[in-house]
């Protein structure tokens, strides 16, 4: 049972994530929900699949929030030549000892940027299958465990752009969640010229926080208390992706539970020491939506993933339950009930 005092953890979280946030935000102008998402995902121990357009700030935003951290970082560009062993690593012979010595490849380090993923083969995107879901490299049947934290930050460009491979549905379903960065108001492109016209804010962005902050963080996101019709709920909207007409594939009990996770860490961002229908709703596009894959029909009637997901959400009832006891930090604080409401019109 953890004995850590659990609103002395919430103050920290909330203290630590909002010098992150600044410290991004400070690179990206007028983004903050994109910002917030990324931090959603990183405090759920998730990873995160940035798609859009070249040059609205993808690398950018992966690069401010690992600058952000005080933890190791390494950059691996995609390209069509890159090998499966430039990101895991390769046993080279050693004449001196006779024997083969381990060198890390670039996934090896606590925050990994993957630039351009898409770019990359199907051969080489499958690299990042067994460090994504298990946090472990095993090469030549030695198994060599990841750091913690540890997180893939990946940027796409749209499969419409020339020379992009489509993700594979095995990799795709990995990724926590998608998020598209977009173009920024007029306002906030304004500002941008006027702190990137000299010189990249990136230059002198400084850690805000340490490896071992996140980690501790983490360990207090898990203690959020998620209720059993928040559970269901949960559920019932996967569940429901599943038999829609408009879809071929529908999300994997995997979707649940990142969906649940990162319902968890947003309310934690929300101080609060329990999630809400709310916290599911707002992430269910964002995690959903990219593990979808509509059918013909629905391609042809310019059917996207994510307004399904949306009509899902519209026609799932909303639950509502009683006061309850919190599971938070184990001491077993009552948490406030949400009252009932109708399904939410998105």
């Amino acid at each position: 049972m953890t004995t850590y005092d659990d609103r002395a953890s919430l103050t920290d979280l909330t203290a630590t994530v909002e010098r992150v946030r600044g410290s991004v935000e400070g690179v990206i102008e007028g983004k903050p929900e994109v910002v917030r998402l990324a931090l959603t995902v990183l405090l759920a121990e998730g990873h995160l699949l940035i798609e859009d357009v070249p040059g609205v700030g993808k690398t950018m935003l992966a690069k401010a929030l690992a600058r952000s951290i005080d933890c190791s970082v390494r950059r691996i560009q995609f390209t069509p030549d890159l090998l499966p062993s430039d990101i895991t690593g390769v046993s080279i012979w050693d004449q001196q000892r006779r024997d083969f010595e381990f060198k890390p490849g670039a996934i090896f380090a606590q925050i990994v940027i993957g630039d351009e993923i898409n770019r990359a083969s199907p051969k080489t995107q499958s690299a990042l299958l067994e460090s994504m879901e298990e946090r472990q490299v095993t090469i030549d049947g030695q198994t060599y465990e990841l750091p913690s934290p540890f997180m893939v930050v990946a940027t796409q460009n749209p499969v419409e752009m020339e020379g992009t491979y489509p993700l594979p549905e095995a990799q795709r379903d990995r990724f926590m969640a998608r998020v598209s960065v977009g173009y920024p108001s007029v306002e906030a492109e304004l500002q941008m010229l006027d702190i990137h016209g000299g010189v990249s804010p990136l230059e002198d962005l400084q850690p805000v926080a340490h490896a071992h902050e996140i980690v501790k963080l983490v360990e207090a996101v898990r203690g959020v208390h998620v209720s059993e019709p928040v559970r269901r709920y949960a559920v019932e909207l996967v569940a429901a992706t599943r038999t829609h007409p408009d879809l071929r594939l529908g999300a994997s009990p995997r979707a649940t539970l990142h969906l649940l996770r990162a319902a968890k860490a947003s309310a934690a961002l929300a101080g609060r020491e329990y999630a809400l229908p709310d916290d599911v709703q707002a992430l269910a596009v964002a995690v959903l939506a990219h593990r979808l894959l509509p059918t013909a029909q629905a391609q042809l009637n310019r059917r996207t993933a994510e307004q399904v997901v949306l009509e899902i959400l519209q026609h799932t009832p909303v639950p509502a339950a009683p006061g309850q006891q919190s599971g938070f930090g184990g001491l077993g604080r009552t948490i406030p009930a949400y009252p009932q409401q109708p399904p939410r019109s998105l």
